[in-house]
């Protein structure tokens, strides 16, 4: 079941300006988590619905990280000011992104074999593993932070990527 988007449009002003992964020099990443990566910040930063409840209007900047096992989001005002951190256990999101990991895997794998009709198959499971992981991240995130489909789905990607660090 996918979560309802929003019945009012957001004010313009509910969305993120600057999305920061913490910890982001630690480890190296392969170039598909760093194009991904890449692909969900500019695409964020291009458009994103993202409205904390209890929050003055945005925009906003995330700082994403891990810390002690649990998933942070620090929002805060453009002036670096801190307004809210949620945090998250991970542990409904392992799964999920242990899929995306083997997904990723694979996807070299075929590439560097040069088979094409298992790319497309594995980036059809890709799309699949996004919309359940953009669910996940809507559910975890209600209450909290009203976000849309496409936000979530970009979010989760970079909580994969942000996983890989620890």
């Amino acid at each position: 079941m996918r979560p309802q988007r929003h019945a009012t449009p957001p004010p313009a002003e509910a969305r993120l300006a600057r999305i920061a992964l913490d910890g982001e020099a630690l480890t190296r990443l392969s170039p598909t988590l760093l194009a991904d990566r890449a692909q969900a910040v500019a695409d964020l930063q291009a458009e994103n619905v993202f409205a904390p409840a209890g929050q003055p209007d945005g925009p906003y900047a995330l700082r994403l990280s891990i810390h002690e096992g649990r998933l942070v989001f620090d929002i805060r005002r453009l002036d670096d000011t801190p307004l809210v951190a949620i945090v998250l256990a991970l542990g409904p999101f392992r799964s999920l992104i242990k899929d995306y990991q083997m997904l990723v895997d694979s996807h070299i794998l075929a590439a560097e074999q040069g088979r094409e009709e298992r790319i497309q198959a594995i980036d059809m499971g890709r799309r699949g593993l996004h919309n359940e992981g953009a669910e996940l991240t809507m559910a975890r995130l209600r209450e909290k932070v009203a976000i849309d489909f496409a936000t979530a789905r970009r979010l989760f990607t970079l909580i994969c990527v942000l996983h890989q660090r620890i």
